[in-house]
């Protein structure tokens, strides 16, 4: 068996356990099978035989990828040779070569508040046109699902067509891991979602067919973009994703507990929901100005 064979059939063996034991998603998968693939390319086919020296080697190679994309192969290969050890395949762990570049996470884009209204005043004007056209309801729905209740795109893209019930205010949604959460719909958001399912075929699988499918998450993007320039947002500041921010970031603000919103957003970490406690420090010091127990403290008693 040659070196490269071997290192295929052992990443193949990784990711099997990757996806039963650890419960990773498919994008998870084929990133680290993308990773894995190439450095033991780049190894000459001897990743699982690699020493120290080779992995140094490997990461010099590195020098110009992004610190999250060097994070990300070098948490790809740890795991790997954790596996091999824990397999008994290996007898030491090499990985402590590999760099670990600082875990700094980039503050999230978002949106203002008046930005999200010049955004809603557009589908507004659509949605008033008469007769209606069946692709605004499909907007209007589309953008009060992400906004209205922080779904991702992959989420909205493929809900069921009954997925969301006009005498139900929440869905129940699989996210990443498989993991499942209660997503809260607002009236508006089901009102949307109601007025274009009228033009939802009643044997469709998906609430947003396309073609054979449903909607692509780029077709979705495309569409967002268009709205961000229709309301006079630059483009490149909008995205579904930015759009998910600005729920998290809009609630938070308005007093969302944390804990609640790492729940809605589907984080198994409340770190990465910690990110959004970034916006509204000015509201965090108003509310220590006004409302911490020293300030009554302070004043002059009569």
């Amino acid at each position: 068996m040659t070196r490269a064979l071997e290192d295929a059939i052992l990443i193949d063996r990784f990711l099997e356990m990757m996806m039963a034991e650890a419960g990773a998603a498919k994008n998870t998968i084929a990133a680290y099978r993308t990773d894995l693939t190439l450095a033991s390319e780049v190894l000459g086919g001897r990743l699982a035989g690699a020493g120290a020296g080779d992995l140094t080697a490997l990461a010099d190679g590195w020098g110009d990828l992004a610190r999250a994309t060097v994070a990300r192969k070098a948490a790809a290969i740890r795991r790997f040779y954790g596996f091999l050890v824990d397999e008994g395949l290996r007898a030491d762990d090499p990985s402590p070569a590999l760099p670990r570049p600082g875990r700094g996470r980039p503050l999230p884009k978002t949106l203002s508040v008046a930005e999200v209204d010049r955004i809603f005043a557009v589908i507004a004007d659509r949605r008033a046109r008469i007769p209606p056209d069946p692709l605004d309801l499909r907007l209007s729905a589309l953008i009060e699902l992400l906004y209205g209740s922080g779904l991702r795109a992959s989420e909205l893209v493929s809900l069921p067509r009954a997925a969301v019930a006009t005498d139900r205010p929440y869905l129940i949604l699989t996210g990443k891991g498989g993991r499942e959460r209660l997503v809260p719909i607002s009236d508006r958001a089901r009102a949307a979602v109601a007025a274009w399912r009228l033009y939802v075929p009643k044997d469709a699988a998906w609430l947003f067919p396309s073609g054979a499918t449903h909607l692509t998450r780029i077709r979705l993007y495309q569409m967002v973009k268009a709205l961000a320039a229709a309301a006079g947002i630059a483009p490149e500041r909008v995205s579904p994703h930015v759009l998910r921010h600005a729920f998290a970031t809009h609630l938070l603000a308005g007093g969302a507990d944390l804990r609640a919103l790492q729940s809605m957003l589907g984080h198994a970490d409340i770190a990465t929901t910690e990110i959004y406690t970034h916006v509204d420090a000015s509201r965090l010091v108003e509310l220590v100005n006004t409302r911490h127990p020293l300030v009554d403290a302070g004043k002059p008693r009569a």
